[in-house]
């Protein structure tokens, strides 16, 4: 009998099943200093008829498979552990329609979120899910982590732009759902099993996205705040005052907000260093007669009422990409290396006391560590960079049970947007209950009895 991969030569061609040298070239995504490949084949399917396939004979074989896209994860939820074959969907790249009656794009699991977002707009639609690794993140990826970024506070996370799903089971099983009705309770809402499963439950092939309408306002500016609380107050303000058109508030610590703009790097300083808290806030409308003069008068007035301390309001498209760029630069801070980064949730009114709780105890272990933090304050999600003493797992265990049990305290989440993967596995216990974990368990062991995709992660 011929052997898995001469099978999987045999289906797709031998350039589409690479070994070797060509297996193990790095994908396209974030790469951590001195981190390594192993991938040792990668099959790379053009269909969702060649997925389906490629796992049938996988599971025949009791061949573990893993589902990679863009590989810009941080919680290596796509990597290979052990001898499994990666899957690449690189190939399945195709933008099928773009509906502009229904506001749908019906797109294959390998195209970049960029050309997604370029294309909508070229339509006169809008894309709204937005993130730093927009321009190497692949749409099946970011539905398989339920990704977030930097609008969530305004259109949601990615379930919520999901209307329709194709998705191959384990065992080769096609479930085709492409739907395009916003409205649907004909019984369960079978995507949502797909949505944030990690590729874990199935491969996800073809998506039908929701669009909205392309806004034609943008105002833009840079603010500072004195303390916490101003700026947990101006958040419930501006979301009033503005009307439903706030659609990003992106919260910068002090400290990193000045690692941002020093002396050796490219971002402009846009305010003093005076204050504790400083933040990107975003506004989009339809209305060019008065959009500009009420997110003008949204933050005059926050200034009367000394909610906000200071503030800087861009005037052209420029000044609004530099200042995104700032925003979404976080690839700069393997300048700190080593370090160790976490994506968590919890509700604004905790986030003050756990983030200096955590400063204090980092630095009761570690008298030089570094702690910053930033994030998308208006849905709860903080992104938290500590500074270790070296590279050993021990220390990065040490600050992993610091900030996971101080979450645990605070009844937050440890992974906003982006998954479990292995990082956060032995964590999971800090915000689901063992029914959860278990419940999930048994949907995972229906589906995929054999427990051939994306073995290890998760659980």
């Amino acid at each position: 009998m011929p052997s898995t991969i001469d099978q999987l030569k045999a289906l797709l061609g031998s350039n589409h099943v690479l070994t070797g040298e060509d297996a193990n070239r790095a994908p396209a995504g974030i790469v951590k200093p001195g981190e390594q490949r192993h991938e040792q084949v990668i099959v790379r399917p053009s269909s969702t008829e060649e997925v389906s396939e490629v796992l049938k004979i996988c599971h025949a074989a009791g061949q573990s498979v893993v589902p990679q896209g863009g590989m810009t994860g941080l919680v290596n939820g796509a990597e290979i552990i052990d001898d499994e074959i990666a899957l690449s969907l690189e190939r399945m790249n195709v933008i099928e329609e773009i509906d502009t009656i229904n506001a749908t794009m019906t797109v294959q699991a390998g195209v970049v979120l960029q050309v997604i977002q370029e294309q909508a707009e070229q339509s006169g639609l809008f894309f709204p899910m937005d993130l730093g690794a927009r321009g190497s993140a692949t749409i099946g990826g970011n539905v398989s982590t339920n990704a977030g970024g930097n609008r969530v506070i305004r259109y949601g996370m990615t379930r919520a732009l999901v209307l329709g799903l194709e998705v191959v089971l384990a065992d080769g099983t096609v479930v085709s759902s492409l739907g395009k009705v916003i409205k649907d309770n004909s019984g369960y809402d079978l995507k949502q099993l797909f949505i944030g499963a990690e590729g874990t439950l199935g491969i996800v092939t073809r998506v039908v996205l929701k669009l909205s309408p392309l806004p034609t306002t943008q105002g833009m500016a840079f603010v500072a705040f004195e303390g916490f609380r101003e700026m947990a107050d101006f958040l419930t303000y501006a979301k009033q005052a503005l009307a439903g058109n706030l659609s990003a508030f992106e919260v910068l610590w002090r400290d990193y907000y000045r690692f941002l703009t020093g002396d050796d790097m490219v971002h402009r300083q846009w305010l003093d260093y005076d204050f504790p808290y400083y933040a990107l806030v975003e506004s989009t409308g339809s209305h060019a007669d008065t959009d500009h003069d009420q997110f003008v008068d949204t933050l005059a007035v926050a200034l009367d009422k000394k909610l906000i301390c200071d503030a800087v309001i861009t005037r052209s498209q420029g000044e609004r990409n530099a200042l995104w760029a700032m925003r979404d630069d976080v690839q700069s801070l393997v300048k700190l290396w080593p370090l160790t980064g976490y994506d968590i949730s919890l509700s604004i009114d905790k986030m003050e006391n756990c983030i200096e709780e955590l400063e204090q105890a980092l630095r009761q272990h570690w008298s030089e560590s570094i702690c910053m933090a930033l994030g998308h304050l208006g849905d709860g999600n903080l992104h938290i960079v500590a500074t270790l003493q070296s590279e050993e797992s021990a220390e990065r265990d040490a600050v992993d049970r610091i900030v996971y049990n101080l979450i645990k305290k605070y009844g937050g989440s440890i992974s906003a947007e982006h998954g479990i993967g292995l990082q956060k596995k032995p964590y999971l216990s800090c915000c689901r209950s063992g029914s959860e974990v278990a419940l999930m368990k048994t949907i995972r062991l229906a589906l995929d009895p054999k427990g051939i995709l994306n073995p290890g992660k998760l659980f």
